[in-house]
């Protein structure tokens, strides 16, 4: 199974500039919690999760219409691509402890994101013995990786 088999294709994003009121109202509208940040050139150059949008807004004396994407989004954004082997996702996603992969096409382009959502309506259970594509154990032991926590150095 492929990513492309069962990532959303119909995603909405945001650009660099784009300020955090004007997000959080395309998270509401699409009843998402991530949206992925891309460039000009269509290419991710980040992610911003409802999550990111509230510790922004609690820790700045700013309103969220005065602060943009790029001053809240921090780290590498995570990828895949969509002819990768589902397997390939979920080990990302464990990895690197996210909950939903922007996927790229060979040149860095948008073509939609992964989520465990989708892992999970897709996962089937074992039946006489033949393992199914995407499991119930694959998707557990990915979400397993991801809730742990991370330990934190120097508390």
């Amino acid at each position: 199974m492929k990513v492309q088999d069962i990532m959303a294709r119909d995603v909405q994003c945001c650009g660099p500039h784009t300020n955090l009121a004007a997000a959080a109202q395309m998270m509401w509208d699409s009843d998402c919690g991530v949206l992925p940040v891309l460039n000009v050139e269509g290419k991710v150059v980040g992610v911003i999760t409802d999550r990111d949008i509230c510790m922004a807004v609690a820790t700045r004396n700013k309103p969220a219409s005065a602060i943009t994407v790029w001053e809240t989004v921090s780290g590498k954004a995570w990828t895949c691509r969509d002819t990768d082997d589902i397997h390939t996702a979920l080990g990302i996603m464990k990895r690197e402890k996210v909950r939903r992969l922007p996927v790229v096409d060979g040149d860095g382009v948008l073509q939609g994101l992964l989520s465990m959502n989708d892992l999970v309506m897709h996962a089937e259970d074992t039946k006489a013995k033949q393992a199914p594509e995407l499991s119930y154990a694959d998707v557990m032991h990915t979400l397993k990786a991801i809730s742990q926590h991370r330990v934190l150095v120097g508390i």
